[in-house]
């Protein structure tokens, strides 16, 4: 094993809902750049500089979902917010004039 090897152990470890992520350092990542790219098509690679999360390599599928995943949450919020309003008076002709200009 090279020293490189050595100094950039690569962890595992367990996160939320059975993702595993990989964390690599930020020098490993630039010298094996097309390596990591191939390990985030698997699962996201963190990259640490100084010993703190920088970035994150995922792959376009991950991206996609988790994209999909809040716009979809941010709706239901608005949903929820919009009933809650309602529940509590406020109409359209109110907001607007709150909202106004003067």
């Amino acid at each position: 094993m090279d020293n490189l090897s050595i100094l950039s152990i690569i962890w595992l470890i367990p996160l939320n809902k059975g993702v595993i992520m990989q964390f690599v350092t930020a020098t490993e990542a630039k010298q094996t750049f097309a390596s990591v790219i191939d390990k985030a098509q698997r699962e996201p690679v963190v990259i640490r500089k100084q010993n703190r999360d920088v970035a994150v390599i995922m792959s376009m599928e991950d991206y996609n979902r988790i994209t999909r995943t809040n716009i979809q949450e941010f709706q239901q919020f608005r949903a929820n917010i919009g009933r809650k309003a309602q529940e509590n008076g406020l109409t359209e002709d109110i907001l607007n004039e709150l909202l106004k200009d003067d």
